[in-house]
């Protein structure tokens, strides 16, 4: 009796063994793998480790995100429209006998007593000398403007002889200028004799009247003059003006 009830239930489990085999085998699946790595969405892949930046967190000059402040662009500035030029702030006419100080007269052809002098060195030029006759100093800015006849052009003065300062004339005190008359070298044109000069005075400004003008006498054969027609800036000693 032992023996059949142990044959019946072997029999029953090997039954259900083939049942649950067969029924695996019908759904296609077999066993399944517990440990297999399961798909994910899109939705599931996003990393929330990270909490969401707060937009209204955000400052201007500070990267998004990153909590570090950045740099803020670069500003070119421009120099201040004051009027004035930078350098060591001497104005134009302070230097180069521009400008004459502004408490003192202009020497002019009603204070002073003006020559014109052919000389034989340098060849070709003639000493102008500007002698005050008033009682007060007075200032010689710039270089005379000379005038022969009735010449239309004016001669231009070398720059290169523009002095440091404004030459002030003491009461009987002089100041010169040279004048080249014509081209050592022949190169000038248009030669003429002149019978009678002119000589105008500058003002503080350049090229704005200083007040009368001198007529000094010339030779009596008059002066030729060409093309090469030129003057010196007033200057305190004849060798400079000459030289």
């Amino acid at each position: 009796m032992r023996t059949f009830r142990r044959t019946r239930l072997l029999a029953a489990t090997g039954a259900a063994i083939i049942a649950l085999a067969l029924t695996a085998c019908e759904n296609g699946s077999g066993t399944r793998d517990e440990g297999a790595s399961q798909p994910t969405s899109p939705s599931a892949a996003a990393d929330t480790s990270k909490p969401a930046q707060d937009p209204s967190s955000h400052r201007p000059g500070q990267s998004a995100g990153s909590g570090q402040q950045s740099a803020p662009p670069s500003q070119t500035g421009k120099p201040a429209e004051n009027g004035t030029s930078g350098g060591s702030g001497t104005s134009e006419g302070a230097k180069g006998g521009a400008n004459a100080p502004g408490d003192l007269t202009i020497c002019n052809g009603s204070n002073t007593r003006t020559t014109a002098q052919p000389v034989p060195r340098p060849l070709n030029h003639m000493l102008l000398t500007v002698t005050n006759t008033g009682s007060k100093p007075c200032a010689l800015p710039y270089y005379p403007v000379l005038r022969f006849d009735e010449m239309q052009w004016v001669p231009q003065a070398f720059d290169d002889t523009k002095p440091q300062a404004v030459p002030i004339l003491e009461s009987g005190a002089s100041g010169y200028a040279g004048v080249r008359l014509s081209a050592a070298d022949d190169s000038g044109t248009g030669g003429n004799t002149g019978r009678a000069l002119t000589v105008a005075f500058q003002g503080r400004t350049p090229n704005s009247s200083g007040g009368p003008s001198a007529t000094p006498s010339l030779p009596a054969k008059g002066v030729y003059y060409d093309s090469a027609l030129s003057v010196t800036y007033w200057q305190t000693d004849v060798e400079t003006a000459l030289n």
